[in-house]
């Protein structure tokens, strides 16, 4: 149970803040560590060389040393013998027998400080008791050199205990450290951002309820940005959630309409069949014109109904040849180099994409259809080019004509639906949907140009993504200008 406690911590935003804060000091710690221990070595030879030299000044105030008081001195220096350079005159002043050979020589005169770091690590790492040799300056210049010889296990207890109360202090420091880090942490950061967790979740299951907006109150800036963000996006979605239901009401309604209204049209339109063979020449001439208009309202009627039905299915993707889509689409349409307008079909024979090859037919035959009409109207013969490639990120497929272009108003709404017709009667559904199926591809449908020279669109499909995002590799095609 505790490992699971430690785990659940761990995999919080302030536990883990604890738990690098933990490490950080402790790290900081041992980078102080090393040169405190090797500072406290130095410290400790440093303090045996002057008791050694004040034991040593016993023989030049009294003379001569008794055995007993020689042995006391040097006991209390924590040495075997000293040795006083004076005037390049070696002197032993003060020894005893040395109980083995001298293992190493440490001379602190010419000691750095990475040697004195390495002096010191070495020491804790070596658990014999050697006998080693120091050698420093004399205090109050007092000699040229004072050597002695003496023990190095007291010298290593000493570090091992000086550096087991470093530690200590610094794991104390750590925790108390890391304690106060998560505490504020959890105060400044976890609790706000839990708040703002709370309120996301209780919008999710009642987006409607304005009451649970959330008002900004997070000290730190760049929380307090966040929650202002959210409540922004609440409110918005509120307010777009409200118009969403107004027009699922009113497009209900539409459609109703739509449907009683098709089947009176239905009926008008075979009134009108039997108009039109009427011997009375004034009606012979209107009854075409009256039935166009019936024609026209049905057809809007059904595209409503259609629109309304949302019943589309996500694209089925699959890999084929573009260039035959291209010719059929055009077949489709009656459209060939030979007729007019001519279809002029610029694609790779053996190009291969990724899409729903019967909803791409769909987005362009309307496409198609639309610029075959444009050319018509206009009464002058005219070109539609249907071309495609690929480059690095996308397949692309232009559709282009030579017609009229897009009249302004046409242009500000292409892609919205009942408002971006270009003709009279249209319902402005064909493009709305091409681009809505486009999108469901992953992929945009762009208008480059509209112009008194023609209107060019231009359809990228991504190359990568979903189940199959490694399959395909670039060909490095240029993407056309």
């Amino acid at each position: 149970m505790i490992g699971r406690l430690a785990a659940r911590i761990l995999n919080t935003l302030s536990g883990r803040f604890l738990l690098l804060t933990v490490a950080f000091v402790m790290l900081a710690e041992v980078l102080i560590f090393v040169p405190s221990i090797a500072r406290f070595r130095l410290d400790y030879l440093q303090a045996r060389l002057e008791k050694a030299q004040i034991a040593s000044l016993a023989l030049e105030a009294g003379g001569v040393v008794g055995a007993d008081l020689e042995r006391e001195l040097l006991a209390n220096a924590g040495v075997f013998n000293v040795v006083l350079r004076r005037d390049e005159v070696r002197q032993l002043a003060l020894s005893s027998p040395i109980p083995e050979p001298v293992a190493a020589t440490y001379d602190l005169r010419m000691a750095g400080p990475f040697d004195l770091i390495r002096d010191a690590l070495d020491v804790l790492w070596t658990p014999k008791d050697p006998v080693i040799r120091v050698i420093g300056q004399p205090v109050q210049q007092a000699g040229l050199l004072i050597e002695v010889t003496l023990r190095q296990g007291p010298l290593r207890g000493e570090m091992l205990d000086y550096g087991l109360r470093i530690l200590l202090l610094s794991a104390l420091i750590s925790v108390i450290t890391a304690a106060m880090l998560f505490f504020a942490v959890r105060r400044l950061m976890v609790v706000p951002i839990r708040r703002v967790v709370r309120h996301m979740q209780a919008y999710a299951a009642a987006p409607e309820d304005a009451r649970l907006v959330i008002t900004p109150n997070a000290r730190v800036r760049e929380l307090r940005d966040a929650e202002q963000a959210l409540g922004q996006m609440q409110t918005e979605l509120i307010a777009a959630f409200r118009q969403k239901e107004r027009l699922a009401q009113l497009g209900g309604a539409v459609a109703k309409i739509a449907h009683d209204l098709r089947n009176i049209l239905t009926s008008a339109q075979l009134f009108a069949d039997r108009i039109e063979q009427s011997a009375d020449p004034g009606v012979a001439r209107a009854a075409p014109k009256l039935l166009n208009s019936i024609t026209r309202a049905v057809n809007l009627c059904e595209s409503t109904l259609a629109f309304g039905k949302a019943e589309e299915h996500p694209p089925r993707l699959t890999r084929f040849a573009l260039r035959p889509l291209l010719e059929e689409v055009a077949e489709a349409e009656g459209l060939s180099r030979e007729t007019d307008p001519a279809c002029l079909i610029d694609a790779p024979a053996g190009m291969m994409i990724r899409a729903d090859a019967e909803q791409l037919h769909r987005v362009l035959s309307n496409l198609v259809r639309n610029a075959r009409q444009a050319i018509e109207a206009t009464g002058q013969p005219g070109t539609i080019e249907l071309s495609g490639g690929e480059g690095e990120q996308d397949w692309w497929i232009r559709v282009g004509d030579t017609g009229p272009g897009l009249p302004p108003k046409a242009r500000e709404h292409l892609f919205m639906a009942f408002q971006g017709s270009a003709r009279k009667g249209g319902s402005g559904l064909g493009l709305a949907i091409a681009a809505e199926l486009v999108r469901g591809h992953g992929g945009r449908l762009d208008l480059v140009r509209s112009d008194a020279e023609g209107t060019e669109f231009m359809l990228h499909l991504p190359r990568s993504g979903g189940i199959d995002a490694g399959e395909d590799s670039p060909a490095g095609a240029d993407h056309p200008a």
